[in-house]
């Protein structure tokens, strides 16, 4: 089963009228992962699509997806998947591979429709693409670890960069997670924007009551949402994307737009903040 929702670009004027309510409308991305379902969020953002796949153990396959007007929904783009669960299995244009907890799949354009089978929890992130790359699995061990903050500033987190320059070539998508220590709860210090790209987070490894206080909006327009376990967050080009959580937890980032540089950032101070 499939099922896609889509939302429209939002105008930061506009996003200043929002209440509570209708924030959570336009950037909130909540429910993606059904057992036995596809669910995706297609987005005017750069044509990103967030969404989940949940085989419970059988098989989904993922092809045409009416939205994108193309035969195959991977005709025009390119994917990132990252496996929250269980150990489960991706397949496409011939090929299968095997995806462990935190595992990372990219597929490029043109890789045809996507089986997703096992106990994996799939997260699937998409953009469109103007060429093919490779088909690539990355696990942990392969991606680029980076070890930022500290204790003090209650920021101390590992960053894992999977689809990024560093690693291998993509057309525009850029994807990897950052991981909380212990006693650390603010996950993106300083905050800032990239004007050139947007992102969306998927939190994840949450406590079922627990919930990450998520900060939005403009610089000096700042508003906020209250998300939880295997929830994501709609980030346009315009907005600030920070926020700090109750307990241990993960975010995966995963960016579109102009270029794939990730130091590509206008850092804001926390006196810069209203």
């Amino acid at each position: 089963m499939l099922t896609v929702e889509t939302r429209h670009a939002v105008h930061p004027a506009h996003a200043k009228t929002m209440d509570t309510a209708q924030l959570r409308e336009h950037f909130l991305a909540a429910g993606m992962f059904g057992s036995g379902e596809i669910r995706l969020v297609y987005t005017h953002y750069d044509r990103f699509v967030l969404g989940g796949a949940v085989p419970d153990g059988g098989s989904l396959v993922l092809d045409r997806v009416e939205e994108t007007k193309t035969p195959s929904f991977l005709d025009r783009r390119e994917m990132g998947i990252v496996n929250i669960g269980d150990t489960g299995a991706v397949s496409a244009a011939g090929e299968t591979w095997s995806l462990d907890r935190g595992d990372v799949l990219y597929l490029g354009a043109g890789a045809g429709a996507v089986t997703f089978a096992g106990a994996g929890r799939f997260y699937i992130t998409s953009c469109p693409a103007h060429r093919t790359y490779p088909n690539r699995l990355v696990t942990i061990a392969d991606s680029k670890e980076v070890k930022l903050g500290s204790s003090e500033t209650s920021n101390k987190r590992t960053i894992n960069q999977f689809i990024h320059p560093l690693v291998m070539e993509s057309c525009q998508l850029v994807l990897g997670y950052t991981s909380l220590e212990d006693g650390s709860v603010w996950n993106t210090i300083p905050s800032h924007i990239h004007d050139r790209r947007m992102e969306a987070y998927l939190y994840f490894g949450m406590d079922e009551k627990a919930r990450v206080l998520h900060l939005m909006g403009e610089p000096r327009e700042t508003r906020h949402l209250f998300i939880a376990n295997e929830e994501g967050a709609i980030s346009p080009p315009w907005s600030i994307h920070s926020g700090a959580g109750i307990g241990s937890y993960t975010f995966i980032w995963a960016m579109a737009g102009d270029n794939v540089d990730y130091t590509d950032m206008d850092f804001l101070q926390p006196g810069d903040l209203r």
